[in-house]
C-alpha cells in the first residue's frame, strides 16, 4: 500500500484523490483553523500543525509527499515576493522534509511562476 503525507492540507484535496485509489494518509498538516475543522469533519483527524516548526522525525515513514503550499508569493496573480515573504520560505520546509525522509516521490501544487522565480 502506498503511504503519503498531506502538507498544507487545506480541506483535503490531495487526500481525497490519493485515498480514492487506495493510498493511505499517514500524516497531515495545516495551520488554518477553519480548514482544519473541515478536514477533521471530512476525515476524522485534525491536521493542525505548523510545518515550519515540524521535526521530520515526528513524521511516520511514507512513499509520497503531497504539498499544497501557499502559492501567493510565487503566483503571477500575486506580488511575486517569493522567498522574501514568510509564506514563500515554507518551500524550504518542504525541501527539508524531503531531504530528511527521502520519499520515492513528491507532488507540489502547480503554481505558474514557481519555476521561473
Amino acid at each position: 500500500m502506498i503511504k503519503f503525507i498531506d502538507l498544507f492540507a487545506g480541506i483535503g484535496g490531495f487526500r481525497l484523490a490519493f485515498e480514492s485509489v487506495g493510498a493511505k494518509c499517514v500524516f497531515s498538516a495545516e495551520i488554518d483553523k477553519h480548514a482544519c475543522k473541515t478536514y477533521q469533519d471530512n476525515f476524522g483527524d485534525n491536521p493542525f500543525c505548523d510545518v515550519s516548526t515540524l521535526d521530520p522525525k515526528e513524521i511516520p515513514n511514507f512513499d509520497i509527499l503531497c504539498a499544497g503550499f501557499p502559492c501567493q508569493p510565487f503566483s503571477i496573480a500575486g506580488k511575486r515576493k517569493g522567498f522574501t515573504e514568510t509564506r514563500g520560505t515554507l518551500f524550504f520546509d518542504i525541501e527539508r522534509i524531503i531531504k530528511a525522509k527521502q520519499p520515492k516521490a513528491f507532488i507540489l501544487e502547480n503554481v505558474k511562476g514557481l519555476v521561473s522565480h
